[in-house]
């Protein structure tokens, strides 16, 4: 079986509560449980420094505010997880956590950012990006993954199962 794991955060890249802790784990029991898993994560400075061998999978072009946004396909340093990352410097490349400035403010274009995010997810569930591996399930984590099993519901051509898991309500 192969899974997606969708999130905004992984341990021990980017961690601000128990999610992350969670997506660094599950994928690797997955996979010693003999499922092919990979994640997907957006690129983050922490995420694209701790995601090595990396390689363009496709450049999907200007989208949801970002000039350029391009998927790619690395492994985790440490564990191997192979990796997609929705790389888009005006959306992701910031200091701060996923969701806040360095102040404490949210920024204010988390919906884009995140919205991003779940449509990347799911044109990879659709076959729509990367040829050679197209999942079965896409596991959305958290509310900024969320919009990745709307987006699944809407194509009626993706045949991968969604979850959806709220860690913190």
């Amino acid at each position: 079986m192969k899974v997606l794991n969708v999130a905004a955060e992984i341990f021990p890249l980017v961690k601000t509560g128990g999610l992350a802790d969670i997506v660094g784990a599950l994928p690797q029991s997955l996979i010693a449980a003999g499922a092919d898993v990979r994640l997907m994560l957006p690129g983050l400075p922490a995420v694209v420094q701790g995601v090595e061998l990396q390689r363009v999978v496709c450049s999907i072009g200007a989208i949801f505010g970002a000039g350029q946004v391009t998927l790619r396909l690395g492994k985790m340093v440490g564990s191997g997880v192979e990796v997609y990352i929705v790389d888009a410097p005006y959306l992701y490349k910031r200091p701060g956590n996923p969701y806040q400035s360095a102040d404490g403010n949210e920024w204010s274009d988390n919906v884009q950012r995140f919205a991003l995010l779940g449509w990347a997810a799911a044109h990879l569930a659709a076959g729509d990006f990367d040829a050679d591996w197209t999942p079965d399930v896409l596991h959305a984590h958290d509310w900024h993954a969320a919009m990745a099993c709307a987006y699944v519901a809407c194509r009626p051509v993706t045949s991968a199962a969604t979850v959806f898991t709220v860690h913190n309500l």
